[in-house]
């Protein structure tokens, strides 16, 4: 008899009864599930190299920093998708650790563009190359168009889920 008690091995209920359809639907669910649980650990382990002090969620502001430079507190807000005040929490958080400095942007004097200081782009970029490093080694296996197909895959997701 198997451990579930229904004697075929598999789980009865929704995802037995699923069509084909959703079966493809569960398991994007499922990979999904367990990747970002495994980059939510790998976010943190990132940002405490990059400074101990330094928030999980806060990284990601420092990647669309480097890629992107100088940026208003409000494209940061758009594209993270978070709220003004947290990303204002955010800013003056990365801005006590030196990471990050604010300056008055030349186009509308009420508003403040956002940029890694010398610090917070050599950090970044440390911390971004070993992590290039990890994927190399790990996906080593992998053909490169299995790489790039997978990053035009993962970009179109993304592109499909903004808000």
């Amino acid at each position: 008899m198997h451990e579930d008690g229904n004697g075929g091995g598999r789980r009865v209920g929704a995802a037995a009864s699923a069509s084909g359809a959703d079966q493809e639907y569960l398991s994007l669910e499922r990979e999904l599930t367990v990747l970002l649980r495994r980059a939510r650990a790998s976010q943190g382990e990132m940002a405490r190299e990059v400074h101990p002090d330094l928030e999980s969620a806060a990284y990601g502001l420092l990647v669309r920093l480097d890629e992107c430079g100088r940026q208003r507190a409000t494209e940061l807000a758009a594209y993270i998708g978070v709220g003004k005040a947290t990303m204002s929490r955010q800013l003056r958080a990365l801005e006590s650790l030196g990471l990050v400095a604010r300056e008055p942007d030349p186009a509308d004097g009420r508003a403040w563009l956002v940029h890694l200081t010398d610090e917070g782009r050599h950090r970044v970029g440390k911390v971004r190359e070993a992590r290039r490093g990890r994927y190399v080694s790990q996906l080593a296996h992998w053909d490169r168009q299995e790489v790039a197909e997978l990053a035009r895959l993962l970009h179109q997701l993304n592109r499909g889920m903004e808000k």
